[in-house]
């Protein structure tokens, strides 16, 4: 077997020094530092300030998922009511619908520590007297008008949003894998929410979980906004001389009314189903499924390329008639594994539409706009609930489960023909036109 040739050895150089010959070794080339790889998420953490407000953002928005069901086990196991404890929360409901987008609109203009600072102190502040007028046997009166002062609670993931946008302007990918974050987040707090403060309303006192989520809110606020240097600027202009987002956000609006009616009706359905088999208080865990497929699908989202808004509606319609097969199989873990993975096709669709929020936004109105889809969705949230509610006691368990496709699909439908005014998301911003027609975007920029 014949040998392998050695490399050639590499030239020595030569040089002269005086009168002198001198041979050197050759140098060789110098490898490049290794770079340790970095991922989307650790790259955005590497920007100043975004850890600091982070936290803040995630301390203040895990009572999000809390105050609810606080209230309700509080009311409830005080005054023996159900009926009058849906009724307070559904009141704060309809109060955060009307004031909330209020409350937005002053952050824009007059900055976020401005005004998120007094506003979380009225919310906290309501809910401190909602604590002590349930201790005292207060009249009705009072839980309402004191449930009701929680709605001025600003939308602290709105306010999050906003600063990365702010940050990112400029690189599409890194705003995308941002806003796939926040989604996650969202979908963390609102499946620990619930879960702890169920814990400590019943392993403390009843009172325990909305005095914690007043706590936590207050003291996530405020770490929030002290980071001054990634706050966006106000915008300072009245309301009134700025053009108004309602109208070039009117399609999405209705999307987002129909995706709210997508949770509300799957969350109603579920416990409905759930109780029947009587798995009672033991549905929690499996209805956590959903929130857990969606939070994960989220950050994997973000290391991806984002797709379209009509295909992951469509993906969406297609996975939420899974828990519907499930639901008519009878099958328990059948059913398991189908919430968790109609839960992993909300957060792709959130993430792209709160994109599409973010382009449509009139400049100086980002936090408003943000907070109008908010408001849409908890709307379509409580129609979901009573028109799923109304399902189960006619139609048993199991056909109510078309109701989350059905909106899924009106969802998709409602972006079948609209032309609306768009600016480019994460670039400099250029007035386009977009018109969306089965499900192809054809966009004219005018410079």
């Amino acid at each position: 077997m014949p040998a392998t040739p050695a490399p050639p050895a590499p030239p020595c150089l030569m040089t002269v020094t005086g009168s002198t010959l001198v041979l050197a070794a050759p140098r060789r080339p110098a490898r490049p530092p290794r770079r340790s790889p970095e991922g989307p998420y650790r790259r955005l953490f590497t920007l100043p300030g975004t850890r600091a407000f982070t936290a803040g953002n995630l301390i203040a928005r895990l009572p999000m998922g809390m105050f609810g069901i606080s209230a309700v086990m509080m009311i409830a196991g005080q005054r023996g009511s159900y009926a009058l404890a849906g009724a307070v929360t559904a009141t704060g409901l309809a109060a955060t619908a009307f004031v909330a987008p209020l409350t937005a609109r002053l952050v824009d203009r007059h900055g976020q520590a401005r005004i998120a600072v007094p506003a979380t102190l009225i919310a906290v502040l309501g809910s401190l007297s909602l604590v002590v007028c349930v201790a005292l046997d207060a009249p009705a009166w009072t839980l309402f008008a004191s449930y009701a002062a929680t709605a001025t609670t600003p939308n602290i993931g709105g306010m999050s949003r906003a600063r990365w946008t702010l940050l990112l302007r400029g690189s599409p990918g890194a705003h995308h894998t941002a806003m796939s974050f926040e989604q996650a987040a969202d979908e963390f707090c609102y499946m620990a929410g619930p879960v702890l403060a169920a814990f400590l309303c019943t392993a403390v006192f009843p009172e325990a979980g909305t005095l914690t989520g007043a706590l936590l809110l207050l003291t996530g606020m405020l770490v929030f906004t002290a980071q001054r240097g990634t706050e966006p600027p106000p915008s300072g202009a009245p309301a009134a001389r700025q053009p108004s987002p309602l109208r070039p956000l009117l399609p999405l609006l209705t999307l987002f009314l129909c995706l709210g009616a997508v949770f509300g009706s799957m969350e109603v359905t579920s416990i409905a189903h759930l109780d029947a088999r009587g798995l009672g208080a033991a549905s929690g865990p499996v209805l956590a499924l959903q929130a857990a497929g969606s939070c994960a699908a989220g950050l994997l989202y973000g290391t991806l390329r984002p797709r379209g808004l009509r295909g992951c509606l469509l993906a969406m319609a297609a996975a939420m008639t899974l828990p519907w097969a499930a639901a008519s199989a009878g099958s328990l873990p059948l059913l398991a594994g189908a919430l968790l993975l109609a839960g992993m096709a909300t957060a792709p669709t959130m993430v792209t539409a709160m994109s599409e929020v973010h382009a449509l936004a009139p400049e100086g109105r980002l936090n408003e706009s943000m907070t109008l889809a908010v408001t849409a969705i908890l709307t379509g949230i409580a129609a979901g609930s009573a028109t799923a509610g109304a399902a189960v006691d006619h139609l048993g368990t199991t056909t109510p489960y078309a109701l989350p496709a059905t909106a899924a699909l009106l969802a998709a439908a409602s972006l079948a023909t609209h032309t609306y005014p768009v600016r480019l998301s994460g670039t400099s911003q250029v007035p386009e036109t977009r018109t969306t027609t089965g499900g192809a975007d054809h966009v004219d920029k005018r410079q």
